[in-house]
């Protein structure tokens, strides 16, 4: 049985912890919170809860640490750090930022020994996968992501980080012209701003001030600033009467040309639709945890993304079964 640890514990912790359930070959050892343990209420009676700062006091007992915090403020700084004494995965999804996290981690997990699997989830993660899939197959086309409608937990979490904000949903949806348009083949020349919107309902606290809120919200970089973004503010019974769900999707798709002269196009299209935004990353993290144990028992150790994990190694089936039911 592969020995899972979650560090953090909020709606990806949650998810994390019913996806080790559902997989045969593995056991929850236990969850590590910065609030007081006591105080956790776990999802299943048994699991056990532990305090953070006695994390390290438990690297022998767990083969994978599944890191459950925040791109923005969180991460950076756990990941480096917890990798120094746990193979571990991350969520990272701070696309800009991806380069200079890998660099900071791959350098703490290479000098342990350790593996470190960053930026899993459906994007970046399953949908960056498609992307390569695509590009190299048709090398002569144009590639386009498309998110949502759904709630963005990183840019929501982005957003709660705001001085004065309490909470806060932000949704992401497509622009429909330039979705048809790429889906006929046109391969449109499309900016940021031009595939979508950002929509954002904000809690504030009570004498906040709302525009400079809403100023911080849409000059946010990396998270706002290149898009057409909506601010609503409402009450905290309206967040949660309206959007207490975090459902979420997207589209990968990939416009190419064959033939000697370029006479024919294919439109390869990966999409997804997810009742659970965190739920279902939480169940890509947990067989990226199971790639992470394969591959440092194997003697590897650094910083992997989904690129470099062999397909077999997500499975908790045996070779013959996949080519058998699989291939």
């Amino acid at each position: 049985m592969i020995r899972i640890g979650i560090a953090g514990y909020g709606n990806l912790g949650k998810g994390v912890e019913c996806a080790i359930s559902q997989n045969p070959d593995m056991e929850l050892f236990g969850i590590f919170t910065r609030r007081n343990p006591e105080s956790v209420k776990t999802v299943f009676e048994s699991s056990k809860v532990y305090s953070m700062d006695d994390i390290t006091d438990f690297k022998d007992d767990i083969d994978v640490l599944i890191i459950c915090g925040g791109s923005a403020t969180d991460l950076p700084v756990q990941t480096p750090a917890l990798s120094k004494h746990f193979n571990v995965v991350d969520s990272f999804d701070t696309h800009a930022k991806i380069p200079e996290h890998f660099e900071n981690v791959d350098k703490a997990s290479a000098q342990s020994g350790k593996v470190a699997v960053i930026s899993a989830g459906w994007d970046p993660g399953m949908f960056s996968l498609n992307r390569i899939y695509a590009e190299a197959i048709l090398p002569k086309g144009e590639t386009y992501t498309f998110w949502g409608k759904g709630v963005s937990q990183g840019h929501s979490d982005a957003i709660r980080r705001i001085d004065g904000v309490l909470d806060a949903r932000q949704y992401t949806i497509p622009v429909e012209d330039a979705l048809e348009k790429v889906r006929s083949g046109e391969n449109p020349n499309l900016s940021t701003r031009d595939k979508h919107i950002r929509e954002c309902f904000v809690v504030a606290e009570d004498g906040a001030d709302k525009n400079r809120i809403e100023k911080e919200i849409k000059t946010m970089p990396n998270y706002f600033a290149d898009y057409n973004t909506i601010v609503h503010f409402i009450s905290m019974e309206e967040l949660q009467k309206n959007h207490s769900g975090i459902p979420h999707g997207g589209f990968v798709i990939h416009s190419g040309k064959t033939g000697k002269d370029m006479e024919n196009t294919h439109v390869i299209e990966y999409s997804l639709k997810l009742d659970s935004n965190p739920e279902f990353t939480s169940s890509v993290l947990v067989c990226c945890a199971r790639a992470a144990y394969k591959l440092n028992q194997e003697g590897q150790k650094g910083c992997k993304t989904v690129f470099d994990i062999p397909p077999a190694y997500f499975s908790s089936k045996s070779r013959e079964e996949l080519i058998k039911n699989n291939l």
